[in-house]
């Protein structure tokens, strides 16, 4: 027994040298960082790649850049299995110049210098971040303004309806734009690169999260609209919404974080947290995975619930949080790896994407259950979609693509009687419409006879300054291309000024489409009239900074897309 104990003693001994060995040979094979460069990298890394490659590098929306993918061997050996590996210089190429998957090119945006150390960054084994606790989320909550000091009426005469939340990304703020006079109200300071700004249900507050975590409250009945309460739900996050189920109007707040995966239930009009609940498990392959990040989150008003979408494992959560001392929910089993999406026009369904799998999930929230998994093409992103009546189909909701050159139809169910004859055709894709890879965001109003289409993550630099409008009675190819770059007037740059997010303003009239350049480019708001596809107006201002998602009011509070 004695001789057998020592045996497997010097068994582990020999294993645990052989994996020093190995860790400290796989070292040598990556390249070398100071520690300055590993925190320049690391910083540029969770600003620039983390949302699409995840902070551990597993890939999502992005490739895996695990080392055993982006770094050659100790004997120069470049494939595994058949795929190559990429190697520094690979490395260099694909960061500055881009891929057609969807991949932008960073050579306008990182310096030369600043692609290598990135490129030896991800050769080198990640860093898992720490943890992020119920009592560091207590920490961070502040309360600027009580609720019993704020407004008891609107203390402004804006249009609130038209009222419009633009994120500038690079500057960590929220400028709010009267879409009436197209002049800046108030610029907050939030959150790094805000990802969505949601409204509560009232219309009254703006929820943003920015991809720090950092959860702002802007109450817009304010003579001046500021941030009223805030609160740091985790060091990555991109989702936010409140419940809206009649009786818990704007109760609570939920917000999903990236890093770690969980999501943080709050008081709605306060940012108080009530309670964090991880999203780490299996995936729908019955794997486990460590880092199951919380894509996008809606809230049904059919039942008292919240549609919680986790990216990594594939798993669809309703969160009841009608008792949410005793949270019940419901995980529905979809397709990896979950990203964004909206409702249909009934506002019964939900539609995700799920991209690494080229399927849209649709959830029926009345039921509780997946009501389709639909194959489309490759990588769809539709951010919310665009619901129309298609004049062969019927309803229809429409997601763009990031690696295929379509926009795809879906036919959903209705209740309409005149649409009855359209049912066979449900959860079907009923049409591909010709566009360019690249897309990001489709939209229409139910006021418009347009459908817009954008293509910021096209590697060509005139296609990424443009956007594509068809009109909807004639879907077989677009009635115009639009150079947003240059109708907006501004000096033509090397840098790619990126046409991105078209939004509608509250009445349908018009066409919001912001023009993403570089830190030290003029960036603009370009808005077009949607009947005549005329510039109505080029809203530009030294302190708007890198503008990218806008968020309507009116539309953002009743899910108009």
């Amino acid at each position: 027994m004695k001789k057998t104990v020592v045996g497997m003693l010097a068994m582990t001994a020999m294993a645990a040298a052989m994996g020093s060995a190995f860790a400290q040979e796989a070292a040598k094979a990556a390249p070398t960082l100071t520690a300055e460069e590993k925190e320049q990298a690391k910083k540029i890394y969770f600003e620039r790649c983390a949302g699409c490659h995840g902070v551990l590098r597993k890939g999502a929306t992005g490739k895996n850049l695990e080392p055993h993918w982006t770094k050659k061997d100790k004997d120069g050996n470049v494939t595994e299995g058949g795929t190559t590996k990429l190697g520094q210089q690979r490395l260099e190429k694909i960061i500055g110049y881009g891929t057609d998957g969807g991949m932008v090119n960073f050579d306008d945006i990182l310096t030369k210098e600043e692609i290598a150390l990135m490129a030896k960054y991800i050769q080198n084994t990640p860093d898992t971040p720490p943890e992020y606790s119920f009592k560091d989320t207590m920490d961070s909550w502040k309360v600027i303004v009580p609720v019993k000091d704020r407004p008891t009426k609107q203390m402004n005469n804006f249009n609130l309806k038209n009222m419009f939340s633009v994120t500038l990304r690079d500057t960590g703020e929220v400028a709010l734009i009267d879409g009436d006079t197209k002049e800046i109200r108030s610029i907050v300071k939030t959150g790094y690169a805000v990802h969505i700004s949601r409204m509560s249900k009232s219309g009254r507050y703006v929820y943003v999260i920015g991809r720090d975590g950092r959860l702002s409250l802007i109450d817009l009945w304010m003579e001046k609209p500021a941030v009223v309460a805030e609160v740091k739900i985790g060091f990555d996050a991109r989702s936010v919404d409140t419940s809206k189920f009649k009786g818990f109007d704007d109760k609570y707040a939920i917000a999903g974080s990236y890093w770690p995966p969980q999501y943080v239930i709050m008081e709605g009009d306060t940012l108080k947290p009530l309670k964090v609940v991880s999203t780490r498990g299996m995936t729908v392959d019955g794997e486990y995975h460590p880092e199951p990040r919380v894509a996008s989150i809606v809230a049904s008003e059919i039942k008292p619930e919240w549609v919680v979408n986790i990216k990594e494992t594939g798993q669809i959560l309703l969160v009841d949080y009608s008792d949410i001392n005793n949270l019940k929910t419901t995980t529905i089993g979809s397709a990896k790896f979950l990203h964004d999406g909206g409702w249909d026009a009934s506002k019964r369904y939900f539609l995700v994407a799920a991209n690494a799998s080229n399927k849209i999930a649709a959830v029926d929230t009345k039921t509780g259950k997946l009501a389709a998994l639909v194959d489309v093409a490759k990588i769809p992103h539709p951010g919310r979609g665009a619901n129309f009546v298609h004049p062969q189909y019927g309803p229809v909701w429409a997601t763009g693509h990031l690696g295929a050159d379509v926009v795809t139809l879906i036919s959903t169910p209705s209740d309409d009687k005149k649409f009855a004859k359209y049912k066979d055709k449900n959860w079907k894709v009923v049409q591909e419409i010709k566009h360019v890879p690249g897309n990001l965001f489709v939209k229409t109003h139910p006021k418009s006879k347009n459908l817009w289409a954008d293509s910021p993550q096209n590697p060509d630099k005139d296609l990424a300054e443009s956007v594509a409008v068809w009109d909807m009675a004639d879907l077989s190819k677009p009635k115009a291309v639009l150079n947003v770059a240059k109708d907006s007037g501004l000096p033509p740059t090397k840098a790619v000024k990126r046409a991105v997010h078209p939004e509608y303003s509250a009445d349908g009239k018009e066409v919001w489409i912001s023009l993403w350049g570089g830190k030290t480019d003029q960036s603009a708001i370009v808005v077009y009239d949607d009947a005549t596809l005329k510039v109505k107006k080029v809203i530009t201002d030294p302190k708007m900074i890198t503008p990218t998602g806008k968020f309507n009011v009116y539309n953002t509070q009743h899910d108009i897309y």
